[in-house]
C-alpha cells in the first residue's frame, strides 16, 4: 500500500466505529499494509514522520493500530501492532498539545489529552499486553484509540477558535484563521 490509499476527511469511514479483530494471518497482512502506507506517506513529508496509523485510515474498520517504536529517529522504520487496543485507565493530568493526522490534510491541532494511561490489548502473536504509556506515547495511542471509535482529534477541539494550526514551509506550526480557514470548511466538519 501507499500513501495514495490513506482515506482523508471528508471520507465518512473516518466517522464509524471500527470491529474487533482476530490475531491472524489477515491482521498481519493489514499490518504490514499499514506500515507500508505510513512509512510511504513520511517518504512525501519532509517535516513530518508517521508517528502512527489505524485501519480505518486505510479504509478498513478493524480495530487494529500501528505505532512507530521510535519517534526521534525517522530512520526507525518499526512500528508495534496493537490488536482491539483499549485505555482502561487515564491518569495523570491533561495537557493540550500539538497534532496532526496522515487523514487531515494541512491542519493542525492543539488537543487536550491525559499525560498517562494504561493500555490492553492484543500483540501481533495473539497475546494479551498491559502496560502505561506516558507523555506523547499516550497522547498518540489515546489519538488511534479515538479512530478506531469514530473520532478525529479536530473533534475536540472544534469549539476552540485558538487551536488550529498549519505548518509552514519551514516546518514550523503556524496559527489558523479559525472563521476562515477553519470554520467555513466544510472537509473537516460533517
Amino acid at each position: 500500500m501507499t500513501k495514495d490509499d490513506i482515506i482523508t476527511l471528508p471520507n465518512p469511514h473516518l466517522r464509524e466505529v471500527s470491529s474487533r479483530v482476530a490475531a491472524d494471518e489477515r491482521t498481519a497482512e493489514l499490518v504490514a499494509d499499514m506500515t507500508a502506507a505510513a512509512l510511504d506517506w513520511e517518504a512525501s513529508r519532509p517535516h513530518e514522520i508517521s508517528a502512527a496509523l489505524a485501519a480505518v485510515q486505510i479504509d478498513r474498520l478493524e480495530r487494529v493500530v500501528i505505532v512507530r517504536s521510535d519517534f526521534d529517529d525517522k530512520a526507525t522504520r518499526d512500528f508495534t501492532a496493537l490488536i482491539n487496543p483499549e485505555i482502561v485507565k487515564y491518569e495523570g493530568s491533561i495537557v493540550a498539545d500539538y497534532e496532526g493526522c496522515l487523514s487531515v490534510r494541512d491542519v493542525y491541532g492543539k488537543v487536550p489529552r491525559h499525560t498517562k494511561i494504561r493500555v490492553k490489548a492484543l500483540d501481533i502473536d495473539g497475546n494479551e499486553v498491559r502496560f502505561k504509556a506516558e507523555g506523547f506515547l499516550a497522547r498518540v495511542i489515546q489519538h488511534e484509540i479515538d479512530h478506531t471509535k469514530g473520532i478525529v482529534f479536530i473533534d475536540h477541539i472544534k469549539d476552540d477558535p485558538t487551536a488550529f494550526y498549519r505548518l509552514d514551509e519551514t516546518g514550523e506550526l503556524e496559527a489558523l484563521d479559525y472563521d476562515t480557514a477553519v470554520k467555513a470548511n466544510s472537509i473537516l466538519w460533517d
